[in-house]
């Protein structure tokens, strides 16, 4: 599933072996059980996975990318902050991809369970802090540090 994935924003509720391998754009949200190989040669892009039984490591290739834990949602209005809705044709609206994983991860299940009706969805929802605490993100080490010089080098020309 994603294989070769280079923008597209997706939620599915399980994958086979060699999830999201060779990715390197968009947003993968995993509901359920991957297979083995998860994010090999994941260069970019970032998933986000639900580890109910804290299993997902073992099936990950973490050649490439760090496991990182979800905090709390920020709240408030920030700009890079996910909206509910793409902004554009360009812009999916997924929003800064170094920040907001609880929001980012709240839409994409709000709008599988509207587009599919799914009662995983729905479930997650229902107990959405206990659900958040669950999941794991998937970052690239090279995606994250190139994103962050790149919001480093904005910040200098604002000025």
């Amino acid at each position: 599933f994603a294989v070769r994935n280079s923008g597209a924003i997706c939620v599915v509720e399980g994958t086979g072996d060699h999830g999201c391998e060779y990715m390197t754009g968009g947003v993968v949200v995993v509901l359920g059980k991957t297979g083995r190989n998860f994010a090999a040669g994941m260069s970019g892009g970032v998933a986000y996975v639900l580890d109910e039984d804290g299993s997902f490591e073992q099936r990950c290739n973490l050649a490439m990318v760090k496991l990182e834990k979800i905090g709390p949602a920020q709240g408030g209005d920030h700009p890079g902050l996910p909206q509910q809705r793409s902004v554009s044709v360009a812009d999916p609206g997924m929003g800064d991809l170094l920040a907001f994983d609880a929001e980012r991860l709240r839409i994409l299940v709000e709008r599988h369970l509207l587009h599919t009706g799914s009662a995983r969805a729905r479930n997650l929802l229902d107990n959405w802090d206990a659900s958040l605490a669950k999941f794991v993100k998937v970052m690239p080490s090279d995606y994250a540090k190139a994103l962050t010089d790149m919001k480093a080098r904005a910040a200098i020309a604002a000025e």
